[in-house]
């Protein structure tokens, strides 16, 4: 099992937290979800952190079989959904996002 994780750092527009937050569970989720080979998706919004991390405004993950279905994943068609759907926030925060592919050990 491998999980591939985006992580936002930077920060919410002013005023625009409630708003960014429905358009992750509305817009973004449903794109996510989409995403070929799929297993599960989690989104998650930090409360609380520590040092370097306190930036981070969102975390998602998505669980793959395996890198190879990751690589099918990116170079879907389907990722052109996420991608627009992304597009449609990114007025509403300031930074970006970097990923991570984890494998599962346990």
């Amino acid at each position: 099992m491998f999980t591939r994780s985006a992580i936002f750092r930077g920060r919410l527009q002013e005023g625009m937290e409630e708003e960014f937050f429905e358009a992750v569970r509305t817009l973004l989720l449903p794109a996510w979800r989409q995403m070929l080979h799929a297993q599960e998706v989690r989104v998650y919004r930090p409360r609380e952190a520590e040092g370097p991390g306190a930036d981070v405004f969102l975390v998602q993950e998505i669980d793959y079989p395996s890198r190879d279905h990751i690589a099918e994943a990116l170079a879907s068609d389907r990722r052109l959904a996420a991608t627009e759907a992304l597009a449609s926030v990114r007025h509403m925060y300031e930074g970006g996002h970097y990923h991570i592919i984890y494998e599962r050990i346990l």
